[in-house]
């Protein structure tokens, strides 16, 4: 199960896009309200979540998802239940993955501490002990960390290569109607 967590601001793009990307390649991920069901993104557009923050379990957790966009970022940081699943991956070295101003809530956490990682731009400083790199989406370990809404589809490919291979992650770029519209975007190498 892949959790996005997401918080009153956050950017709706951020999540959806890698939310469908993940759903199109029969990957089980659902949407996490944060105190509520209905989360009211950046640009004032509500999602229906899938669970609040009251009913997710740690039972076949394989990863989590923290979209940026501002106050989201702030809100999804200032959650205990957040930070307690930030924690049980990191433990556990399952999946974790923050766009946006989202990494920000890694470097303060010291994740990114001798680890490659991208962020918004304003927000380097943020990133503490990370090797930032000027590209729209980095891995390093089981961290995914992009720049912002103009990497979302990037983001999400790069989460679902590191789940399901480079194989199905074609499969799924090329499935888009007229076959290349995802054909700009590189994997990871």
């Amino acid at each position: 199960m892949i959790y996005i967590f997401l918080s009153q601001g956050f950017e709706e793009c951020e999540a959806l896009a890698p939310l469908d990307i993940l759903r199109r390649a029969k990957i089980e991920v659902k949407t996490v309200g944060i105190g509520a069901k209905t989360i009211v993104g950046a640009h004032n557009i509500p999602i229906v979540c899938d669970l609040s923050d009251k009913d997710i379990s740690f039972d076949d957790l394989e990863g989590i998802i923290l979209p940026g966009g501002m106050p989201g970022t702030l809100n999804l940081e200032n959650s205990e239940i957040v930070q307690e699943y930030i924690d049980y991956s990191n433990d556990k070295n399952l999946l974790i993955c923050a766009i946006c101003a989202a990494p920000s809530i890694l470097g303060h956490k010291g994740l990114l501490n001798g680890k490659k990682a991208t962020c918004y731009t304003g927000f380097e400083s943020e990133l503490l002990g990370a090797e930032l790199k000027n590209q729209p989406v980095v891995r390093d370990g089981n961290i995914i960390t992009a720049f912002g809404a103009g990497a979302a589809f990037e983001f999400g490919f790069y989460i679902l290569s590191y789940l399901k291979g480079e194989d199905e992650t074609q499969k799924i770029k090329n499935s888009a109607p007229h076959g290349a519209l995802f054909s700009f975007i590189r994997l990871p190498e």
